[in-house]
């Protein structure tokens, strides 16, 4: 019996105190893929002084676990297939041996610009136009390529942006307006020519056509089909998150344009679609649940206490 004066607790209170521990360790998990404790990496806070801010698109599209893993495989995919960039990839990078590292580090770089404060943006960005600048061969053709072709970073820049947005609209908000559409494309511009990408979409329809001019350029050859091998294939961090990845990662290839999957060779139809969406949504929707923040529960003696705090 609770003690004379103390609130009794309602249902609905006892099945969010109960829920508490399953929620934490689920957001726990989750945390520890983006963030390498080795290296004393840490989650991003939400800074109100960054390039964004709490009012901004980005934050809304980019505050979303699933439909940002999805994103990310679908826009690395749709990436690998400019043999430019998929060259900087092979030549550059230890891909087989650390996708997951890779992956994890451009997740960071996207919390970083989205959520961090300006200066912390701006030097994560210095960074990577650091590591641009070292990154220059050969084609197996014989053409030669950098990284820091502005050509080359706009078509990592609008994959990515592109992949990021639809896969929020496919698993997020199905009733996107047009008009925050075009205001996520337009506030992510500044992110593309801070890393001196050119020309950079601020519009969906620019974005769509920006990839339609690209298409010529694009190739799928047995380089293309090993990265992507790698990609769909690495295996998780752990047992408990690998439903998740395996999951996400159909999803990623479920969100490629039907011309990019037959590029790759990849298989996607009416038949396999709605079975991936439908799982790819209630893991969303779990996650979402283990992520949120709850009202606060009344505490003994009438004080409150904030429950639900992920990470």
């Amino acid at each position: 019996m609770p003690a004379s004066g103390s609130p009794v607790p309602s249902p609905a209170t006892l099945g969010r105190l109960v829920s508490r521990p399953i929620r934490g360790a689920i957001a726990a998990q989750v945390v520890a893929l983006f963030n390498d404790r080795k290296r004393g990496e840490t989650p991003v806070l939400r800074q109100a002084d960054g390039l964004f801010g709490p009012d901004s698109v980005a934050w809304r599209v980019h505050g979303d676990v699933t439909s940002m893993m999805v994103g990310g495989v679908a826009s690395l995919l749709l990436q690998m297939l400019h043999p430019a960039v998929l060259a900087g990839v092979w030549d550059h990078s230890n891909f087989r041996a650390d996708m997951h590292g890779r992956l994890r580090r451009t997740a960071r770089f996207i919390a970083v610009t989205t959520y961090g404060g300006r200066e912390e943006a701006e030097a994560i960005i210095a960074r990577v136009r650091r590591i641009h600048g070292h990154i220059r061969g050969v084609l197996p053709s014989g053409v030669p390529y950098e990284a820091n072709d502005p050509a080359l970073l706009a078509w990592v820049h609008v994959t990515e942006t592109a992949s990021f947005l639809d896969a929020w609209i496919r698993y997020g908000e199905p009733g996107m307006s047009v008009a925050d559409q075009d205001r996520y494309f337009d506030e992510m511009a500044q992110v593309g020519l801070a890393l001196g990408a050119g020309p950079v979409p601020r519009s969906r329809a620019e974005a769509m056509g920006l990839i339609r001019a690209m298409r010529p350029a694009l190739l799928s050859d047995a380089r293309t089909r090993e990265v992507a091998r790698v990609v769909l294939t690495q295996p998780a961090p752990n047992r408990v998150t690998e439903p998740l990845q395996q999951l996400t990662l159909q999803a990623g290839v479920d969100l490629l344009p039907p011309w990019a999957r037959r590029m790759h060779g990849l298989p996607g139809g009416a038949l396999s679609g709605p079975l991936v969406r439908a799982g790819t949504l209630g893991i969303a929707r779990t996650l979402r649940w283990a992520f949120q923040r709850e009202a606060p529960i009344p505490a003994p003696g009438g004080r409150t206490a904030e429950a639900g705090r992920a990470g």
